[in-house]
């Protein structure tokens, strides 16, 4: 009977080495680092420290009131917060706002009545939207160079066809929306208000915010998946110079002129919103709950410094602070969030 011989086994074998996988983190620890919830902390802490600053502040009429002055700012942002998350980003509304309504009070002027000047200067911010969008989705030139090339165009044809002097002159059921109440609510403040719930259920239950996500995340791999990444992108440019023309159309009747210098600076305060509320500024993530958070914060920030008699190069100098860290906490949260 032949016997089965075992091979002898070798003297040393592999170890392997299981390792058991991270325990999940709570959940409240989870909704902690979400960015929104930071920038709502920050929005309560400020708004005591308003408060101890000068009583007007527990007014609530009074915070609405001052809202306005940046009002227009925030409702760009929110589209600005779309552009972002999708892998871009504009920095040229502000110089849409002032060449629409530049172009709107020039067409006043020129004797149109208001429903034709309006449509002249919706009509010039959907061109200056596509041209940008153009530039960026046909002939691929990265986006923050395009817009900023636009800003300085958008602002120089502001001041070639406006000049040195004010239009004014409009009626008066144009002038003054920032008086208009619905209770103590302004209607700037109802339109954001509006604006955010629209663009915030667009982006975060329908399939063209997932998309908008997706191709923020990774366009190669978007495009692998058969998204169309163009067009989505040409129509947020497009989104973004209709809503900029809008919000230039609302400071014309809040000031009841227009100059080509209208809107300067607002570069710095549209971005500075989408930062603190959150979004990542190389794209895939955001949310217009956080950019809705963060206006109201800058409110609160912005007019407690001019309670303050703050001057306005101190300001500037805040927000410019205010901006950087912001982009660094936002890229901390991220990355802390991804381990």
């Amino acid at each position: 009977m032949n016997s089965i011989e075992k091979s002898p086994m070798p003297a040393t074998t592999p170890r392997v080495i299981v390792r058991e996988a991270a325990a999940p983190r709570p959940r409240w620890q989870v909704w902690l680092i979400r960015p929104e919830v930071v920038t709502l902390l920050l929005l309560v802490i400020a708004a005591i420290v308003a408060t101890r600053l000068s009583p007007f502040f527990a007014d609530l009429g009074f915070i609405l009131e001052s809202s306005t002055y940046y009002i227009e700012f925030a409702i760009v942002a929110l589209v600005l917060t779309i552009v972002i998350i999708s892998g871009e980003i504009d920095l040229s509304p502000a110089a849409q706002m002032a060449l629409s309504a530049c172009l709107f009070g020039t067409a006043f002027k020129a004797g149109a009545p208001i429903p034709v000047a309006m449509a002249v200067s919706l009509l010039s911010g959907l061109i200056m939207g596509a041209f940008n969008g153009v530039l960026v989705t046909v002939l691929r030139l990265p986006s923050i160079i395009v817009t900023i090339g636009t800003l300085i165009l958008y602002r120089g044809l502001a001041q070639v066809l406006a000049g040195d002097k004010s239009i004014s002159g409009f009626p008066s059921w144009f002038v003054g929306i920032d008086y208009r109440m619905v209770g103590i609510v302004p209607v700037p403040v109802l339109i954001f208000i509006a604006a955010s719930i629209l663009l915030g259920l667009f982006l975060g239950i329908t399939i063209y915010g997932r998309q908008i996500y997706q191709i923020g995340t990774s366009e190669i791999a978007a495009i692998h998946a058969g998204l169309r990444v163009r067009r989505i992108k040409m129509g947020l440019f497009i989104a973004s110079g209709l809503v900029s023309s809008i919000a230039g159309l609302m400071v014309a009747s809040r000031l009841g002129s227009v100059r080509y210098d209208l809107a300067t600076g607002g570069e710095l305060t549209m971005v500075l919103i989408v930062m603190l509320g959150g979004t990542y500024i190389f794209g895939g993530r955001g949310s217009i709950l956080g950019t809705f958070l963060a206006a109201w914060l800058l409110v609160i920030i912005a007019t407690g410094m001019t309670v303050a008699n703050i001057a306005i190069n101190a300001q500037l100098t805040v927000m410019g602070l205010l901006l950087i860290v912001s982009i660094i906490a936002t890229n901390a949260i991220y990355a802390r969030s991804q381990r």
